[in-house]
């Protein structure tokens, strides 16, 4: 199930999920989430906005007591944290960390777009048969730093929480459906994931 959220990336989505045999439904209806098998929180624009939407269709109460493996996309992986600075907006508050403004650094522009590698430091089973040093496909302004919950990195001036995951609840910064081979086993590798007892 993706939560219908009214992000640019839905079709490019579904579209992926299509080539790996997943007719994926979109929703922006609480009970349609809470009895799905999966879900995909996809994002692009504005934290506050998209915030906003998910308040507006109640959504906000409902993410955060998902029992079924929850994953977050760009935008929707930056909203599982606490807090974004962009507009100093409280989000979901399912992972610890707070969302912040990517630093322009010499020769590095913001937005960060385009390809970039991914680094971890211990196998989990979101990143299986994954490379590591394997190229994604990122367009953000915002980052998570690195903490506790951080699966995977990118260097961009400094490290930038790539892949997170804590409990059921899973964040790619990238877009895996943008992300060729390495992207379609990301995806593959959510939809395999056990879900939580």
């Amino acid at each position: 199930m993706i939560v219908d959220s009214g992000g640019a990336n839905i079709a490019s989505l579904r579209h992926a999920l299509g080539r790996l045999g997943v007719e994926a439904r979109l929703s922006a209806k609480a009970a349609d989430l809470a009895s799905a098998e999966r879900v995909i929180l996809p994002g692009v624009g504005a934290a506050g906005n998209a915030m906003r939407r998910l308040r507006e269709a109640g959504l906000d109460a409902v993410i955060p007591t998902l029992r079924q493996p929850v994953l977050g996309i760009c935008l929707g992986m930056q909203l599982l944290f606490e807090r974004s600075e962009e507009g100093g907006v409280d989000c979901l508050g399912v992972l610890p960390g707070i969302a912040r403004r990517i630093l322009p650094d010499e020769g590095l522009a913001v937005p960060h777009m385009g390809w970039n590698q991914l680094q971890w430091p211990a196998p989990h089973p979101l990143l299986n048969e994954v490379a590591p040093g394997s190229y994604v496909y990122f367009v953000h302004s915002y980052a998570v730093p690195p903490g506790g919950c951080t699966l995977a990195t990118c260097e961009y001036g400094s490290p930038l929480s790539a892949v997170v995951g804590q409990g059921n609840f899973f964040g790619m910064q990238f877009h895996p459906e943008r992300s060729a081979e390495a992207g379609a086993r990301l995806l593959r590798n959510f939809l395999d994931l056990e879900p939580c007892n």
